[in-house]
């Protein structure tokens, strides 16, 4: 790296330093590695199970299965019969008595709330020492969790090899695993290679329904998860995984979340051996967002539906303690992406959210967003690398089909200078069907891009339609090939802020950002429209003198100041049109840009540095203007917008000072200044002829 750009690097992580919100609340747990990969994906097998799992109640179990089809209820019967002589109640005895890999636990049709395992920790259990997560968990080791299994959970599969579980009903709705909101975890399956889940549903937790952690090999398989306060299904630190035709909905934080997904692709562009986790088949609908994973490296996500949600699907880099960041490789194909609009962040508002988690409302429809999310967005990516989004159905979004931005490493607690700006690369937007459902029915995105400029290699399709800014880098016939190649090192400086102010969300304290329309701000209130009016107060009192002072006198630089207070107000005017597409913002960038120069070429003859500047600041705006509209300048490390907010906050100081001084005005382009003489003492009028010239110090 030159001096240069590493100066830059410096500067850039400054500003985002400045302008960074701390890192939210999110998933934390014991220190982990990421398996070694010599496992695989494991196949579902079929024959008569070794192990049955089943209530007592013959009335009850008749009932619920009375309307199976019956080939189906016949073999439950037999199942049950089996079950009362030589089965269990509950699914954690049945777990608890696997003595060997390669078993098979079925599960009859019932409600499992696993009453043994519910009772709050004692003796030995209740006092372990561990770190407390920032939720309020303790973090604990594994030898911990399998010497207190329920602690956290109500059902524990710890080292259980190649373990098959599975619910014999019709749907996955007849075998229903109930937590009753008493545990963090309804199912925590922990270095338990080749598990495979089928068939039933897990809900109503402090945490995640179904939990997955350090293992090479598992299936999550037609299962349902829901009501939780954070993941339906939570998969993390685990390799030859595959979720398929499963659902979760009503998660305070997504329904599916791959996390620090097996990084075994990380040095590769985008063509990659393989993936180390596959979802297909899944709905993911009415949570804050459908699928999420901080570090979700090398995942295939293709053929779901994710809707109604706040969010589409989002990944990041932006929490620590997760293996594998920065994020990379996920990709995305055939998925529906479509009307994720709901806002839950009322339920923060209101005090819903700060009941106790029974009392709330989730089976309702209430649910409680654990972080910050911009709502009515269809993929979200906070600082990921070589991702794919490819051939995806994204409509009906009320912002964004695409939300790109990147994130410094020290977010994660990498403070390295080279890795500050090491996010947000080669992320390619390609054959896309945008603002359209698979019907051919138009239904558009407010905006299909919004993008804060920061990173290199990133490429949309050319088809997209409002996008922020309104000219991006394309995306060539051949993964890899852009139109307009980019390398910023960090992003626009207003939507920098405004990522500032909006990432000040904490649910637990019921603090929603002021300033931030995604929790509801509009007009005035809104950050950009803050900043935007501020700017052009200032620069509309500091050139009003400036012209009254020392260039009034001149027909141009009245007219290309009138110009400017005309750019002034378009500034802030495009800043209220938020995401929709305006050619505003670039007008007036144009029109401050022909003020500033022309200001400048006629203020170089009597003040030459501040003329020349001025006519500098002036083409900088200029080159914003096209920046942002016409092309993205590429190459520069910096947006033309960063250098022109420097250098116009000297401009402002030096243009105050100029219009301050007083004295004698020389001419300025050709106008006669003694028609306006500068403010101070009159001269003294020459003497009369014959007359003497007062005494210095007395009168004549």
């Amino acid at each position: 790296m030159s001096w240069t750009r590493r100066l830059l690097v410096v500067l850039a992580a400054l500003a985002v330093a400045l302008l960074a919100a701390p890192a939210a609340q999110a998933h934390e747990e014991r220190p982990v590695t990421l398996p070694d990969g010599t496992g695989s994906v494991p196949v579902y097998r079929t024959g008569e199970p070794d192990l049955l799992v089943c209530k007592s109640d013959r009335a009850d179990f008749e009932r619920r299965i009375s309307g199976f089809p019956d080939a189906l209820r016949d073999r439950n019967l037999k199942l049950f019969e089996r079950c009362l002589k030589s089965g269990y109640r509950h699914l954690q005895q049945a777990v608890d008595a696997v003595g060997r890999p390669g078993m098979n636990i079925a599960i009859l049709p019932g409600l499992y709330e696993e009453e043994p395992s519910r009772p709050r920790p004692a003796g030995e259990c209740a006092r372990l020492k561990a770190p407390d997560s920032k939720l309020g968990y303790q973090i604990l080791t594994y030898a911990q969790q399998k010497r207190c299994p329920h602690n956290q959970n109500l059902v524990a599969i710890l080292g259980k090899k190649n373990l098959q579980i599975e619910g014999t009903g019709a749907e996955r709705t007849d075998v229903v695993i109930d937590a009753t909101y008493q545990k963090l975890n309804a199912i925590r399956a922990d270095g338990s290679d080749g598990i495979y889940f089928r068939n039933f549903t897990a809900q109503r937790t402090t945490f995640n329904s179904l939990y997955v952690l350090a293992q090479d090999g598992f299936v999550i398989d037609d299962v349902l998860t829901r009501w939780n306060d954070e993941y339906g299904f939570l998969t993390f630190a685990s390799d030859h995984g595959l979720y398929k035709n499963c659902e979760s909905y009503g998660n305070g934080d997504s329904g599916i979340y791959p996390g620090s997904a097996s990084d075994i692709n990380d040095g590769y562009g985008y063509e990659v051996p393989r993936y180390s986790i596959e979802i297909t088949g899944c709905r993911s609908h009415h949570n804050m967002v459908g699928y999420s994973g901080t570090a979700g490296d090398s995942v295939y996500v293709h053929d779901n539906e994710f809707d109604h949600n706040m969010g589409g699907a989002s990944m990041d880099s932006a929490f620590p303690g997760h293996p594998g960041l920065p994020q990379n490789h996920a990709r995305f194909e055939r998925n529906l992406i479509h009307d994720n609009n709901a806002d839950y962040y009322p339920y923060v508002a209101d005090g819903t959210c700060a009941k106790p988690p029974v009392d709330r409302g989730y089976e309702n429809g209430v649910v409680c967003p654990q972080i910050s999310m911009p709502p009515g967005t269809g993929i979200i990516t906070a600082g990921g690398n070589w991702n794919l989004y490819e051939n995806n159905w994204i409509y009906g979004q009320q912002r964004a089909a695409f939300f790109l931005t990147a994130v410094p490493a020290f977010i994660r607690g990498e403070n390295a200078l080279s890795e500050q700006t090491d996010t947000s690369h080669h992320n390619r937007y390609a054959d896309n069907h945008l603002g359209t459902d698979k019907a051919g029915n138009s239904r558009p995105n407010r905006t299909d891009v919004w993008w804060d400029g920061q990173g290199e290699g990133n490429c949309w399709q050319s088809d997209t339609g409002p996008s922020s800014p309104r000219a991006l880098p394309t995306c060539g016939s051949e993964r890899g090939a852009v139109s307009g190649r980019t390398d910023r090192l960090v992003g626009e400086p207003v939507k920098l802020a405004q990522l500032l102010v909006c990432a000040d969300y904490n649910v637990q304290a019921r603090r929603l950002p002021a300033g931030c329309d995604w929790y509801g701000a509009r007009g005035i209130e809104r950050i950009e429209v803050q900043v935007a009016l501020a700017v052009a107060v200032v620069l509309a009192l500091v050139g009003g003198v400036l012209w009254w002072r020392r260039l009034r006198g001149s027909g141009l630089a009245t007219a290309a100041t009138v110009l400017g207070a005309i750019g002034l107000g378009l500034d802030v005017a495009g800043s209220t049109t938020g995401l929709t597409s305006s050619c505003l913002p670039a007008l007036a960038l144009l029109l401050m840009g022909v003020w500033w120069t022309v200001t400048g070429l006629v203020l170089r003859g009597e003040r030459p540095w501040l003329g020349w500047t001025t006519v500098v600041l002036g083409a900088l705006t200029l080159l914003d203007a096209v920046d942002k509209a016409v092309f993205m300048i590429p190459w520069i490390p910096l947006s033309p917008a960063w250098v022109r907010g420097l250098l116009g906050v000297i401009w402002v100081v030096w243009a105050v000072v100029a219009a301050a001084r007083h004295g004698e005005r020389g001419e300025v382009s050709g106008v006669d200044t003694a028609a306006y003489p500068a403010p101070g003492p009159r001269p003294s009028p020459e003497p009369a002829p014959g007359s003497r010239p007062a005494p210095e110090g007395g009168a004549s």
